[in-house]
């Protein structure tokens, strides 16, 4: 898959107003209700998760089951090598291919997942920035290896503090990243990344997230952190390391992969997790949840769906549909 060279201007208005999207923070159970809202609106889903995208990590990224994926075609899961790098360009280009093969055969792409860059992405394209410059790459990596996340983040809050107020330390990909866009042009990657919203008549009325209450999420988010260890998280991530070309950074960084490899890297032995990684993954879970709910909130394209926790998936299912129904498309 190939980057595309104008982002911005080459996910088409006409495509994206036929596109529906159900995003929402982790382990708000967006799984089970797109699979019924595909059902409802004769809809193919279309993955809007950048770790799902490589085969092998499947338990820490709570994949849709092969079951679940039998019962509505799924799209843009296990396309990757866990060695494989994959840009936001390459997303896009890879989404619009597949948008329009869905289109063409008379269905609804529906986006579903919870990485805000990838929504950002599709409702208003992307600034590239300058190729990577590996030479200043390595020597970031250095200083990051001799000062930490900590300290290598606030040199990112004293040149771009809108960019470091998004990322967390601990995302040193991203950190890196942005520290290098400023080495290079002299701007903060936030001021580069400003695009608005498209003009009303271009959008797709119909980008949807679920906002629950904060410790009904968080309870979730705690359960299903256990619940990867007792499906062999440990195991799976052992597995990943084993393979002759292992993993590339972006799959390093994946959530609860980046703490199992650092637990190893420290001499962890066991593949029974300390209660000390179990709380460590679950609270930088909570801490991204928070991060995407900043995401939906941010971008005026989504509409929040207050949930309780207590709806049935028909009950959201029929909610979301008719709040889209009564919308309808806009005409191009």
């Amino acid at each position: 898959m190939t980057g595309r060279e104008n982002p911005a201007d080459a996910f088409p208005a006409v495509l994206l107003s036929k596109c529906w999207f159900l995003c929402g923070p982790t382990a708000c159970g967006k799984t089970a209700l797109s699979l019924s809202l595909a059902d409802r609106l004769n809809a193919e889903i279309v993955a809007l998760d950048s770790m799902t995208l490589y085969r092998g990590m499947d338990i820490g990224t709570a994949k849709p089951s092969l079951a679940e994926r039998s019962q509505i075609p799924h799209h843009l899961i296990d396309v990757l090598d866990p060695c494989d790098d994959f840009s936001l360009a390459q997303y896009l280009t890879a989404a619009e291919a597949v948008c329009h093969d869905i289109v063409r055969r008379g269905r609804c792409p529906l986006f579903v997942g919870g990485t805000g860059l990838y929504l950002r992405g599709v409702l208003r394209g992307v600034f590239e920035g300058p190729a990577a410059d590996w030479e200043l790459r390595r020597e970031l990596e250095t200083q990051l290896q001799q000062i930490g996340h900590v300290a290598l983040h606030r040199e990112l809050q004293q040149v771009d503090p809108v960019t470091a107020l998004r990322l967390h330390p601990n995302d040193s990909r991203r950190v890196i990243r942005a520290i290098e866009v400023f080495r290079l042009t002299g701007r903060p990657l936030s001021t580069q990344q400003e695009q608005g919203p498209r003009p009303l008549e271009q959008r797709t009325p119909h980008v949807y997230w679920l906002s629950p209450p904060r410790d009904w999420l968080y309870q979730r988010i705690n359960e299903r952190v256990e619940q990867m260890f007792a499906e062999g998280l440990i195991q799976e991530v052992r597995k990943l390391l084993a393979s002759p070309q292992g993993l590339s950074q972006t799959a390093r960084q994946g959530l609860g992969y980046k703490e199992v490899i650092d637990a190893f890297e420290s001499g962890m032995t066991s593949d029974r997790p300390t209660p000390e990684l179990i709380d460590l993954i679950q609270t930088r879970t909570r801490q991204f949840a928070k991060r995407q709910h900043t995401w939906f909130r941010n971008l005026e394209e989504c509409r929040p769906i207050p949930i309780t926790g207590s709806e049935s998936i028909s009950e959201l299912t029929e909610q979301i549909a008719n709040i889209g129904c009564s919308e309808g498309t806009p005409q191009i």
